[in-house]
């Protein structure tokens, strides 16, 4: 009997130290058994640390590396022009009490901004199509352009940034990178009413190259509202979330750094000024239309490399660069309806190497115009279809029951308490395009922080409307190359 006593007891010291090892290994990483589907490592630990050092970071000390950054690089080469591409998150030190306030209102902007975006899709296939717009004529031969991006968010909306000069002599200004809208305007003196500016703003007297344009101007007819005043051209942009800019329509020159400018660009002066801008002087518009800056300047191709939401690096906007031979490549397709959208031929997904059972019809854009799936650098979180979102969740929740599960946060209804655990292994997502190429994500890009308490949630929502949307945090660390001459997008990841 004392025998058994004491077997017993050794047999609950070694349960006990069993038990004990296990949470030790569960506190550092968790790796499941082999199973059938693939898996990448979510880094748990890097995540966490990258979105609390984004909190104490000071913008004044980014600002002072990337200009001297931008010099180094911009006169490297006389053949290409350059300007850094940062976040907006490290442009102002914004005031969150933590992180998961941060992600809120993230999370808040980016529901104003599909709303504009689907706003803006709705009023195109609603109205008649105008046939006077035609790519505006603007004598220049452009070169082989670049300028360097942030990310932004904490500056008014999930879009990123661009350090780009306006007027001679050119004055620096902070711009917001949108592929979503084509007017280029900035905040002008004198200002009826202006939002806040890390800039001082444009002062129209003080720019020899300034020039206003006449309401018989092509770009002056080309503009979607616009009025006359002492035969000047007046400009107003609407953004479907309350957001607008009035002024004056006119010529600047707009400068890359200090490699290189480009005369009489077509831009807004905007003296009445309302919305989600915030920090940013105006918006660099890269949209398909033709008064865009791509439009403008007879572009062939640009592409951009959008940093980590929460990192202070920048990378680069590029025009007429080659595209990475090792790219993943898909269509560039058109609307009829609207110039501005860039849609991306996406013929499926796969969770875990598995493609979802999808119709044919999920992401494919009919006659009217509707349906379709736009790549867009100022939408954060991606957005599908409610059937195709769905689907991709249940299969990623399918994938995932090792986890532990926690309630929802904001629009996102997937989230995981991965508090005790430095990295672990999740079901890796793919995009697919035809010929059967295919797009990775880093699994970074789809499984995102909210908290600094190790809360990470399955970051795609759901839309109710035809129209998807592939997002800045899905596109992050991924060159994004959008050929215009041949109809082609290419996804190339690490080449930042």
């Amino acid at each position: 009997m004392a025998m058994t006593n004491q077997a017993s007891v050794f047999f609950i010291i070694a349960l006990l130290f069993s038990l004990s090892v296990l949470h030790s290994t569960s506190s550092r990483s968790f790796q499941p058994e082999a199973s059938e589907f693939s898996t990448t490592v979510l880094d748990v630990s890097a995540s966490l640390d990258q979105a609390q050092k984004l909190l104490s970071f000071n913008p004044d000390i980014l600002e002072s590396d990337n200009l001297q950054d931008e010099e180094t690089k911009s006169t490297s080469s006389s053949s290409s022009f350059s300007v850094r591409l940062h976040s907006r998150e490290t442009l102002l030190n914004s005031q969150h009490k933590d992180y998961k306030d941060l992600v809120l209102t993230r999370l808040e902007r980016d529901s104003a901004r599909v709303n504009s975006l689907n706003a803006k899709l709705q009023l195109a296939l609603n109205q008649v199509k105008r046939s006077d717009l035609h790519p505006i004529e603007v004598e220049l031969q452009p070169e082989d352009l670049s300028t360097p991006v942030s990310s932004g968010i904490s500056q008014g909306s999930g879009e990123y940034f661009s350090r780009i000069g306006v007027g001679q002599p050119s004055k620096p200004f902070y711009m917001a990178l949108d592929t979503g809208s084509d007017v280029t305007w900035l905040q002008c003196q004198p200002c009826n009413d202006c939002y806040q500016q890390s800039d001082p703003i444009f002062e129209p007297s003080g720019s020899s190259s300034y020039s206003s344009l006449s309401c018989n101007a092509p770009q002056c007819q080309a503009l979607a509202i616009s009025a006359c005043r002492s035969g000047k051209c007046l400009y107003q942009v609407s953004y479907g979330d309350g957001s607008f800019t009035v002024g004056e329509f006119v010529t600047e020159t707009v400068s890359f750094g200090n490699s290189g400018s480009l005369n009489r660009i077509a831009l807004g002066c905007g003296h009445d000024n309302e919305g989600l801008f915030v920090g940013a002087a105006g918006l660099l518009g890269l949209g398909g239309g033709p008064l865009s800056l791509t439009s403008q300047i007879k572009a062939s191709s640009f592409s951009y490399c959008l940093v980590d939401r929460d990192s202070s690096k920048s990378s680069t906007l590029e025009f007429n660069s080659a595209t990475p031979s090792d790219s993943v490549t898909a269509s560039l397709l058109k609307n009829s309806k609207v110039d501005t959208f860039y849609y991306v031929g996406l013929t499926g997904i796969s969770v875990g190497g598995r493609t979802i059972s999808l119709p044919p019809s999920t992401f494919a854009m009919d006659q009217s115009g509707r349906g379709g799936v736009i790549i867009d650098s100022g939408t954060a979180i991606t957005r599908f279809q409610s059937e195709a979102y769905n689907a991709v969740r249940d299969e990623f929740r399918r994938l995932t029951q090792n986890l532990r599960s926690t309630g929802g946060f904001a629009l996102f209804d997937t989230c995981y308490d991965l508090s005790s655990l430095r990295s672990v292994s999740v079901p890796t997502v793919a995009f697919h395009f035809s010929g059967g190429k295919s797009w990775q994500l880093p699994a970074k890009n789809y499984l995102i922080p909210v908290d600094s308490a190790g809360t990470f949630c399955f970051a795609f929502a759901p839309s109710s409307q035809s129209l998807s949307i592939i997002g800045n945090v899905q596109q992050q660390g991924t060159r994004v190359s959008f050929d215009l001459a041949n109809s082609i997008m290419a996804f190339s990841p690490n080449k930042c």
